[in-house]
């Protein structure tokens, strides 16, 4: 499939959900760009705006995000992984770093897995931040209630949650509004499989450099990571909440930019 310069397209995935994305830029590495929960490609507007004058920037809207379908039964981890695969082999990306925002994380932890010859190393963003802690069945139970008696409501209250006071109110507005307007039957599918992904089975099962950007929000245990990832690297942006790299872009932008470097070299 031969792509022009920012590009919207399409690809189904194994099980016929069409994937939409868009691809912009030339240049090694590829950088594929994983949103979060309930969230779609435009959060990433500003990674592909600044890398896509040096790399091939691909977004991707996950099945049942954004303008890809519905059609699924169970929204895993593992089948959105299979989202990932589908777009990296339809476009034929030979050297990719995957960048994922909080569910994001573990999707692109499972797109690796299944992508070991065209992966070179993962970004995960805001996540991973205790990868030894599970939940319990009541405590998931608990968390999911709220979400099933009214997803709007419990969307919009959580995401508002999720920014420090501080926080620009018309972003915190808009993102809690947004996400809120993702269709429930796929958040609450999501959100209970990525709540009960085991996150140090999923690091310690990838063979790639991994570099977390995570915000001062919460603390990250990355001891507790390297405990199944010998070679995760940390970098913490301070005074931004949960969407750092919406909240300030150019800090992230930078990060992101040396994580990629440091990656390229470990990979050669």
């Amino acid at each position: 499939m031969k792509v022009s310069p920012r590009t919207v397209g399409s690809v189904r995935a194994p099980d016929g959900v069409e994937i939409r994305f868009e691809d912009d830029g030339q240049g090694e590495p590829d950088l594929v760009f994983v949103h979060g929960w309930s969230c779609d490609r435009s959060y990433w507007r500003a990674q592909m705006d600044h890398f896509a004058v040096s790399h091939r920037v691909v977004t991707v809207n996950l099945g049942g995000h954004g303008d890809s379908s519905l059609g699924r039964k169970d929204w895993t981890m593992t089948a959105f992984g299979e989202d990932v695969r589908a777009v990296v082999k339809a476009l034929d990306l030979r050297k990719v770093v995957l960048v994922g925002h909080s569910m994001g994380g573990p999707v692109i932890v499972e797109a690796a897995r299944l992508l070991p010859e065209r992966v070179v190393a993962l970004v995960p963003v805001d996540v991973f931040h205790d990868v030894e802690y599970r939940w319990s069945v009541e405590e998931l139970e608990a968390y999911l209630a709220p979400l099933r008696a009214d997803f709007r409501k419990r969307t919009e209250a959580l995401v508002r949650s999720f920014f420090p006071a501080r926080a620009d109110s018309k972003l915190v507005e808009w993102v809690a509004c947004d996400m809120a307007e993702a269709p429930p039957e796929v958040g609450i599918s999501a959100m209970e499989n990525v709540r009960r992904y085991n996150q140090a089975e999923g690091l310690a099962s990838v063979k790639v450099p991994v570099r977390l950007i995570n915000s001062d929000f919460w603390t990250t245990d990355v001891e507790a990571a390297r405990r199944y990832k010998p070679d995760v690297q940390l970098a913490v942006m301070p005074g931004v909440g949960h969407f750092l790299m919406i909240e300030a872009p150019d800090e992230f932008n930078r990060l992101l930019a040396r994580a990629v470097s440091e990656l390229v070299v470990t990979a050669k």
